[in-house]
């Protein structure tokens, strides 16, 4: 079904989300990535839902993979692409002298919107530990136009930590002038940066040298 959903893949590291510690993911088609069971849920809801879900949701709407579009998935424990995510993390999070153990890239490869429009959206999640902290990239490519509604961000269980990532639920989201594409919390245009530990609410507030608070939710 195009609704539908990876099946459970195993995690070679346990990622820590907001202080639940999971061993596996689901990848879904309508882009967001559950842990405990798929979700095939096609009409995205504002964050915080307040729901029974852990969801990581890079651009969760209606998509359709049968004409044409692909995902992906893949997960490391060496190489270069963990210092490639290890340097960038650093780079976002000067104080936390982080080194990536894990990472899992889950990209939705230029997808289509239902029912079956030939357009063309990419987009990313990155999900890396040190297994202390968390963190979550999300990556946007080109994102075709279109009237439906979007949710990026993230949610939790009870909706005790969630964030919306500009733009969704409105007509920014999609288009050559998406704000997420065009957007950024780390001055990477079209990347969003999130620690999704336990910790996140804990240590740096602050950037150091800077009275600009961290653009994440408290």
């Amino acid at each position: 079904s195009y609704d539908g959903s990876s099946p459970a893949i195993p995690l070679s590291r346990s990622f820590n989300y907001f202080g639940q510690s999971y061993s596996q993911i689901y990848v879904n088609h309508n882009g967001d990535l559950t842990f405990v069971s798929p979700w095939s849920s096609f009409t995205p809801q504002r964050f915080p839902m307040y729901g029974t879900r852990d969801v990581i949701a890079p651009f969760w709407t209606d998509l359709d993979t049968r004409g044409n579009g692909d995902i992906y998935y893949i997960q490391y424990t060496s190489g270069s692409i963990l210092q490639q995510v290890t340097q960038d993390i650093n780079r976002y999070f000067p104080a936390l002298n982080f080194q990536a153990n894990w990472i899992f890239i889950a990209t939705w490869y230029e997808v289509a919107y239902f029912p079956m429009t030939g357009t063309q959206t990419t987009f990313q999640a990155v999900l890396t530990t040190n297994g202390q902290y968390s963190f979550v990239l999300m990556n946007y490519g080109s994102i075709a136009s279109m009237s439906r509604y979007v949710q990026a961000g993230y949610d939790t269980i009870s909706s005790s930590h969630h964030f919306t990532i500009p733009g969704s639920f409105s007509s920014d989201a999609t288009g050559p002038n998406s704000t997420f594409s065009l957007g950024s919390n780390v001055n990477v245009p079209g990347r969003w940066a999130f620690r999704v530990d336990h910790g996140s609410l804990l240590l740096l507030l602050y950037q150091p040298g800077s009275d600009e608070k961290f653009p994440f939710s408290v």
